[in-house]
């Protein structure tokens, strides 16, 4: 169970949304109940020299902002910290942040390497990789699930859809770990923006490679794509490359995490999975919705207009918390059971409208193999030490986790 302690409405009036060291200190479920109830449409007033912005906490208000780029532009940023800073370089050369026409044709450009025929080689290798990492595992007894098993399975096939070596994937998880989050305490901007410039200098150079010698992979295809009968620029494939990899790492490793961490709590939940009581499918998108790995998605206001019963001015920056509206009791029965049998379950772990996850797909594919190869080598799966919890007021999950497994008897395999 969530060992943190739980923030009550009361204090409302002291907390700050955008704090890293809030969502992992704290239970914040009691004050996301408070506002979809009594301020769906919240105010977080300026805190020193940050700026104020608007919390959107139910599930149908978020919807609504998701679905309209045209008052709701993703051009100036779509997280609290390039938002609250004054927006983002990458606007409308990164896929993340652009919207309108430049949106639909770069997506266009992308779908064919993300979609399912496209994958069938990945979500092989995918297969394999986890069952030999869970195996792994097994055979040690106890290990660090976060980082021996989880961070590997999502990098890996981003990794190969991108194209990047084996020999640079550890380099790799390291600066993904700390572009957006800390694992021991509140992040350093510093460390957070070597992180990212790392990662931009090494698709850099990797786009440049691939200018010299393309092959089979995403880089080389935006190397040699044209978006409205013009070539991508350097800056635009960098960033772009940058965004894959930061949006199909961190977030599914976190919901690998969560996941595993919410079955060991629920014996039941366990045991379902085991005997096939419920289908992998439905355990995929429970567990999506349990853990909602990325808090909250960032727009802009680009006009006056009414949001609920609250006027927004254009210029106000507009957060909506997926982890809510996960939680939305209008949408989801019992939404504080974690039921890996919930149907229907409309959750928005992959966001909404135009900027829905491009790698939903795979991600999904990832979940699936990863709750295979545990139901099929795993006996039973124990804490064998303390958690921690990211420090991110975007990612959520838990950086370290100690576990103990069993392995399933040959015989039952």
């Amino acid at each position: 169970m969530d060992t943190r302690p739980a923030l009550t409405p009361d204090r409302i009036g002291e907390i700050d949304l955008a704090d890293p060291l809030l969502h992992a200190g704290y239970d914040l479920g009691p004050i996301w109940r408070h506002l979809r109830t009594e301020a769906p449409v919240h105010w977080q007033p300026e805190t020193g020299s940050a700026p104020g912005f608007w919390v959107v906490s139910g599930y149908a208000d978020i919807v609504s902002v998701l679905n309209n780029s045209e008052t709701f532009t993703s051009e100036q940023g779509n997280v609290l910290d390039t938002l609250l800073s004054g927006g983002d370089s990458a606007a409308g050369k990164m896929l993340a942040v652009t919207d309108g026409r430049p949106h639909k044709a770069l997506r266009s450009a992308l779908l064919k390497p993300f979609s399912p025929r496209s994958l069938d080689v990945v979500v092989e290798s995918v297969r394999r990789g986890t069952r030999r990492l869970v195996e792994e595992a097994v055979e040690r007894g106890e290990v660090d699930f976060a980082a021996d098993v989880a961070a590997h399975i999502p990098l890996a096939a981003i990794c190969d859809l991108l194209g990047v070596p084996a020999s640079d994937r550890q380099h790799i998880i390291d600066l993904t770990s700390s572009a957006l989050s800390s694992a021991d305490g509140i992040p350093d901007e510093e460390a957070t923006w070597s992180s990212r410039n790392g990662l931009l200098l090494y698709f850099s150079e990797l786009a440049a490679a691939r200018h010299e010698k393309p092959y089979d992979d995403v880089v080389s295809l935006l190397v040699t794509k044209e978006i409205d009968g013009r070539p991508l620029t350097h800056e635009e494939i960098v960033f772009n490359c940058y965004s894959i990899i930061m949006g199909g790492h961190e977030t599914t490793r976190f919901s690998m995490v969560g996941g595993l961490q919410a079955l060991m709590e629920r014996p039941d939940q366990w045991k379902a999975l085991k005997t096939g009581a419920v289908s992998t499918a439905s355990a995929v998108e429970e567990v999506l919705r349990w853990t909602t790995p990325a808090l909250h998605s960032g727009r802009t206001a680009t006009q006056d207009v009414f949001l609920g019963d609250q006027f927004v001015e254009a210029g106000d920056v507009v957060t909506t918390w997926m982890a809510s509206a996960n939680r939305d009791e209008r949408v989801f029965d019992r939404p504080d059971d974690f039921d890996l049998a919930r149907s229907p379950n409309k959750h928005l772990s992959f966001a909404h409208g135009a900027h829905f996850c491009l790698g939903a797909f795979l991600a999904r594919a990832e979940l699936t193999a990863l709750l295979e190869s545990l139901r099929e080598l795993v006996a039973e799966a124990r804490p064998a030490g303390a958690c921690r919890y990211v420090y991110s007021n975007f990612l959520s999950g838990l950086s370290t986790q100690p576990v103990s497994l069993t392995a399933e008897p040959a015989g039952l395999r």
